[in-house]
């Protein structure tokens, strides 16, 4: 599930993908040289190329602000011009040639780079605690063990602490749940400990709160497993059904994800094994007797009803890792949980009416009236709701890992071309069309990347003010975050995006060379074509 600010600037909504990258740069002439080494990698091609325009330009720039003047052009140089020319022609060019950087972008929108909305989703997994009362949950990557650590929370609700480094927050519908309860039990002790009076319903309360930490506690056990394996942790929060605990990564191996499902049902019997041994230290018919009693039957609920096999409970995720185990293929394993917990929901939907009716629960079928029957339909549909979203849930998520791998920053990355910081625009573009770039890089004159070009505000400039507009005034100067190696993949690529949210990113090799520019609407059109593909 798993949000920090980002550079501010919009994204054009045209963007294509590059075709194959030629060239090496030529640290002797950053100005006319494209910013590229030779890669073996295809890009990913997102939309159909076209024929390239007119020299003229045909940018329009309505609603924009005008920019300042800058730098006049300077006069062409024959040499230049040459070297502008033969650029790129370490290899033979066999497809069209890319649509000019000068032109604007046909939709004029596009979404807010400073928020993680423009991204493709990030999968999480999800342990669920669903939480039951003796009468009377829901979803989530570096490769550090550790938890999120993203610029901005990722909220929830009230912050309660943060255990192990792990957020915890207590969402508003909680406060609901704690109220019936509270209304609940109450009228249980009425029966039991009528003496109370209306002081029954603070215990009731006192109860409601134990039986939540029992469930934190619960969580906490996911929790502790995930960060022992290195998989980071989100957050924990507190609902109206129970739990969830947001781990961003799956585990690598199935042994890991069954540990990481069982601990959580393991401490909810451990907790109701506790609360027993209690209970015999205490005189029966008290209210430290109720309490220990009503938390103990609680937990052991809790424990059985998460033991199901079914997704998204715990049970259901000890099911996947065995399939997973036996056919080596944890989409597989997926599958078969998604469609038990299916079936559990209807089970669950059809047979907790039926098993409160005839008394089998512990009532007496003579004291259900009407209300406790309406009252028991609509839990048992809550409930089987929750469960058949989760399992649907956990079949898109097993999908969407499934794509991952297919989002490359070397096929995605577009050809660049550096030019320096007082080089006019209609220069640089010149020089990026003849070198069949779609980016430009600002850099300084040792050939060190200084900012980037943004996109969205080249085609802001009207094409009359280009020669009076320097480059580095339309640049976004370059973070840590926005330099991404060219060899992330997959999540880890998301996550390197996510963590400095942008419009565009210098892509970089290994040895620290410029291999060009990663626009992240290119990213997320690659992302929802891939989806888009039949598994």
């Amino acid at each position: 599930m798993d949000e920090s600010g980002g550079s501010g600037q919009p994204r054009s909504g045209t963007d294509e993908a590059d075709e194959r990258r030629t060239g090496r740069p030529r640290p002797g002439d950053p100005a006319t040289s494209t910013a590229r080494p030779h890669s073996d990698e295809e890009p990913h091609d997102t939309v159909a190329r076209a024929k390239p325009e007119p020299e003229a330009d045909t940018a329009a720039a309505a609603g924009h602000p005008d920019q300042s003047p800058g730098t006049p052009e300077d006069p062409k140089d024959p040499a230049d011009d040459q070297a502008a020319g033969t650029a790129g022609s370490g290899e033979e060019r066999v497809d069209a040639p890319p649509a000019d950087l000068r032109k604007a972008p046909t939709s004029p929108s596009a979404p807010d780079p400073r928020s993680d909305d423009h991204m493709p989703a990030h999968p999480h997994d999800v342990h669920r605690t669903e939480a039951h009362t003796p009468h009377t949950k829901p979803k989530s990557g570096r490769k550090r063990g550790a938890s999120s650590r993203r610029g901005k929370e990722p909220g929830g609700g009230l912050l309660m602490g943060r255990p192990f480094g792990v957020p915890v927050y207590v969402a508003p519908s909680w406060f609901l749940v704690a109220a019936l309860i509270t209304w609940v039990f109450g009228g249980q002790l009425d029966r039991v400990l009528p003496e109370l009076g209306m002081t029954r319903y603070l215990v009731s309360l006192f109860f409601a709160v134990a039986f939540y930490a029992s469930v934190l506690v619960h969580e906490l056990a996911h929790t502790v497993a995930a960060l022992r394996f290195g998989l980071p942790v989100r957050r924990i929060q507190l609902q109206f059904f129970g739990g969830v605990s947001e781990i961003e990564k799956e585990s690598e191996t199935p042994g890991r994800e069954f540990v990481l499902a069982f601990v959580g049902p393991l401490l909810s019997l451990i907790l109701g094994g506790l609360f027993y041994l209690a209970l015999q230290a205490v005189e029966p018919g008290t209210v430290p007797g109720v309490l220990l009693a009503g938390l103990m039957i609680s937990n052991l609920i809790v424990a059985a009803f998460n033991l199901l096999p079914g997704l998204p409970l715990d049970g259901g995720r000890m099911l996947r890792a065995v399939v997973w185990k036996i056919t080596g293929k944890p989409m597989s394993g997926t599958i078969a949980a998604a469609w038990v917990g299916r079936a559990l929901a209807i089970s669950v939907l059809i047979g907790l009416p039926l098993l409160t009716q005839s008394g089998a629960l512990g009532t007496d079928a003579a004291d259900i009236g009407g209300m406790d029957t309406v009252m028991d339909a609509l839990l048992a549909a809550i409930l089987a709701a929750i469960i058949w979203t989760g399992a649907g849930n956990s079949l898109r998520m097993a999908r969407l890992r499934e794509h991952l791998p297919e989002l490359r920053a070397r096929a995605l990355t577009r050809r660049a071309v550096p030019v320096e910081t007082n080089t006019p625009l209609s220069e640089a573009l010149r020089r990026a069309n003849d070198a069949g770039a779609r980016a430009l890089v600002v850099v300084d004159p040792d050939g060190e990347p200084l900012s980037l070009v943004r996109e969205a505000a080249i085609v802001g400039v009207p094409e009359h003010r280009r020669p009076w507009v320097a480059v580095s005034g339309l640049a976004q100067d370059l973070t840590d975050g926005m330099r991404v190696s060219a060899e992330l993949a997959g999540e880890d690529l998301l996550d390197a995006l996510r963590a400095a949210p942008a419009t565009e990113y210098l892509v970089v090799e290994d040895s620290g060379e410029i291999y060009g520019v990663l626009s992240a609407a290119d990213v997320e059109k690659a992302f929802v074509k891939a989806m888009a593909r039949p598994n």
